[in-house]
């Protein structure tokens, strides 16, 4: 394996879909039968009615032509929506603030914030992987776990154009508005926030589950092609909010009950919205689907 330059990792961390895709990796790494259903919903109210898609961010070229269903939401809809601003993530501000947030300014380093068992095999891992820990020493663990799960990655032939990134492109050459659920600042917030606390816990955690890369990748794939809502949860979710609560409150539940609001609004006018959002927040206890359910919506897999 080649050897990673600084400019090299810097690179990585501030291509264009990083804060979506750091978000995505993290809802994966801590935690099918064939049908003719897939991971997109309608949700009606009344005479109003918007699509709920579940993206992946990251894809093969062999995983394109996405299912039909996404197609067909998005031709119907006027407008769509993300988690975020794809677009902004380009801008050199952005990046330069992705960067200060997530890095250690002061006399903190990995090697006096990590205990000793969970250094060590941070530094076993990155030796494994032929890249030098100097330049991974001012990383905090959510920008430093999230940097090493991408890379596994992308190793395997997954690149960052995934569902948003794709119809991101689609609706700007179709002149669609676009609209986000939250801020670039709030996904960095998140991400800032990871492991904070429980550092080493935190790191030993994500290694572990760096070993399992390449068969949690290919099994939620398969599940989230088919819509199998049950084999996402086990995925995304149960490990999560059984070994680590509370990035389970921060990352999916409380921004799905933020979401929620947001998606009432849209269901008052008389547009219809196609919003897309990482799969991990529509399944399961607490899932954007079973909140909408509870509120009385009428809800339907395509």
């Amino acid at each position: 394996m080649k050897r990673f330059s600084d400019s090299r990792f810097r690179a990585i961390v501030c291509n264009g879909n990083w804060s979506s895709c750091c978000l995505f990796a993290l809802s994966v790494f801590i935690v099918g039968n064939v049908c003719a259903d897939a991971s997109v919903w309608s949700v009606t109210a009344g005479k109003n009615t918007l699509y709920l898609g579940g993206t992946v961010h990251f894809l093969r070229a062999s995983d394109f032509p996405l299912p039909e269903e996404y197609e067909q939401a998005y031709q119907a809809s006027s407008e769509i929506y993300f988690e975020t601003d794809i677009g902004a993530m380009t801008d050199v501000s952005v990046q330069n603030q992705i960067l200060e947030q997530l890095t250690y300014s002061d006399e903190r380093t990995l090697k006096t914030v990590l205990n000793q068992e969970a250094y060590t095999a941070l530094s076993d891992y990155v030796v494994s992987k032929n890249m030098p820990m100097l330049v991974l020493e001012t990383f905090k663990p959510g920008l430093l776990m999230t940097t090493l799960q991408i890379l596994e990655i992308r190793s395997m032939g997954f690149t960052p154009q995934g569902v948003d990134t794709y119809f991101t492109t689609r609706a700007v050459g179709d002149a669609k508005s676009l609209g986000q659920l939250e801020t670039v600042q709030e996904q960095i917030e998140f991400i800032a926030a990871m492991g904070k606390g429980w550092e080493s816990e935190f790191v030993l955690l994500s290694l572990q589950d760096l070993d399992q890369t390449l068969e949690l990748m290919d099994d939620m794939v398969k599940a989230w092609r088919v819509g199998n809502n049950a084999e996402l949860e086990e995925l995304f979710v149960d490990d999560m909010r059984s070994q680590t609560p509370a990035l389970y409150d921060a990352l999916l539940l409380q921004r799905n009950f933020k979401w929620i609001a947001l998606i009432d609004q849209m269901l008052l006018d008389g547009d219809t919205e196609f919003v897309l959002v990482g799969a991990a927040h529509l399944v399961g206890e607490g899932g954007l689907l079973e909140l909408l359910a509870k509120k009385g919506y009428e809800i339907k897999q395509l």
